[in-house]
């Protein structure tokens, strides 16, 4: 018989595993996560200006994002209006003298993704994102972590930002 010998047996599971591999990666695609549909390079985002210092700091991890460091683009055939909101809150307060200890900033992006030229929008949406601090018994060491926490929490933001931006554009 073929399957009772040893070799036939091997023979015989190395093609299921081969017709398997098959299978599972068939809906495969090989082409890059952000890469656009069109031929030629990545689609130019403009990002609006900054009201403040948080603001600001989305918008240049943004546009570091969006443009791989090559800076915000003159002409750009797409434009993002941007609002950030940032707040303290805190989460662990001592029971003997009624201090936080411990708090988290919590960030929210209102985001809408525009045509420049017509004004049609692509993409628009809300995105949060939670960074956790711990609040020392120094004062100036409190601000200096809550905008350490404020600056992971911008970070953060920003890819989740650019992750839905590429796949806006990639959809369109």
């Amino acid at each position: 018989m073929l399957l009772s010998d040893d070799r036939g047996l091997r023979k015989f599971a190395i093609a299921t595993l081969g017709l398997l591999a098959l299978t599972v990666t068939a809906g495969c695609q090989v082409r890059p996560l952000y890469s656009t549909p069109t031929a030629g390079a990545g689609e130019a985002v403009s990002v609006s200006e900054a009201d403040d210092r948080v603001e600001q700091r989305v918008r240049n991890e943004l546009i570091f994002l969006l443009s791989g460091g090559a800076g915000e683009p003159s002409t750009a055939p797409y434009h993002l209006e941007l609002n950030v909101a940032s707040r303290a809150v805190d989460v662990l307060v001592s029971s003997s003298d009624d201090v936080a200890r411990a708090g988290r900033i919590v960030m929210t992006a209102d985001y809408n993704l525009t045509r420049s030229d017509s004004g049609e929008t692509i993409r628009s949406g809300r995105r949060q994102v939670v960074a956790l601090v711990d609040f020392p018994v120094q004062e100036f060491a409190k601000l200096r972590a809550i905008r350490d926490a404020e600056n992971r929490a911008a970070r953060e933001l920003a890819e989740l930002l650019r992750a839905d931006i590429a796949s806006g554009l990639a959809k369109r």
